[in-house]
């Protein structure tokens, strides 16, 4: 595996392979990063995964400074699975050129996490929009998990580049809680109240799919699981997954929601 650091390594070393994958990411790997690698593997000639935490996309300072960081059990895990570049840029790298114009959300695209994450989407698609510029992936293939992340990569960036953005299905632990590298930052009876989150929210959803009392079957939900587990819920909706708007009749649809459990802030969607 070569590991790159700088922009010019990537245009010597990178640019001129057809067929590439990238899979972004801000390290703390798990097997949901692993499977996206797998699947850039498969579908791809070339594989490179990024690893850079994003200072622009967090809302909250302590929250960057408590991210999990484990570089070297990273690399350990990418050479393991034979990835072929790592681009390990620095901040000052990235965004030493910062003449680019900036993304800015719509007002009815602040929903969900982009309504209680004030910049964090933005921060997201300015960087996604330096890497695809810079290494010119044919795919990019992120995570279901964070399904409203890979909605706006598709929407404001794949209509404008040849790149084609790919979901890949959340990989769940065996107590269905979504991986996540904030995960790490639980402690197992954390994890068994996560896994209890998860599972009423597939069982919301199945009960939503056979009545017509959304609203009210939501409300009950939030409230039982708030009373019962002692989490703060910044949100529980019912969107399509088309565009993400409330109206769900007739539709497909996902069930999303995000909430505290202590201090770490955790989402899921079905």
């Amino acid at each position: 595996m070569k590991i790159l650091k700088h922009i010019e390594d990537i245009k010597k070393d990178v640019n001129k392979i057809n067929n590439l994958g990238l899979v972004p990411t801000m390290g703390g790997l798990h097997k949901g990063h692993l499977s996206l690698i797998k699947e850039s593997k498969r579908k791809c000639k070339k594989t490179l995964v990024t690893i850079f935490i994003n200072p622009r996309q967090f809302n909250r300072i302590n929250d960057f400074k408590k991210y999990p960081r484990q570089l070297d059990k990273d690399i350990v895990l990418l050479k393991k699975l034979k990835v072929n570049f790592l681009f390990l840029p620095d901040k000052n790298e990235i965004y030493k050129n910062d003449n680019s114009k900036k993304i800015t959300l719509k007002k009815n695209e602040k929903i969900l996490c982009a309504k209680f994450r004030n910049g964090h989407f933005e921060g997201v698609l300015d960087i996604m929009k330096r890497f695809i510029n810079l290494i010119d992936p044919k795919y990019v293939f992120m995570g279901e998990k964070d399904f409203q992340q890979y909605y706006l990569v598709k929407k404001y960036l794949q209509k404008n580049n040849k790149t084609k953005i790919l979901k890949c299905k959340t990989i769940r632990d065996k107590n269905f809680v979504p991986l996540s590298t904030r995960n790490f930052l639980l402690s197992k009876k954390d994890i068994n109240i996560a896994s209890k989150i998860s599972i009423y929210l597939k069982q919301l959803r199945s009960q939503i799919i056979n009545n017509q009392e959304i609203n009210y079957l939501i409300k009950k939900t939030k409230l039982s699981l708030q009373k019962k587990y002692k989490i703060k819920i910044e949100y529980l909706e019912a969107r399509s997954e088309k565009n993400l708007q409330l109206n769900i009749k007739n539709k497909k649809f996902k069930l999303f929601i995000a909430y505290y459990l202590k201090k770490i802030r955790l989402i899921d969607n079905l």
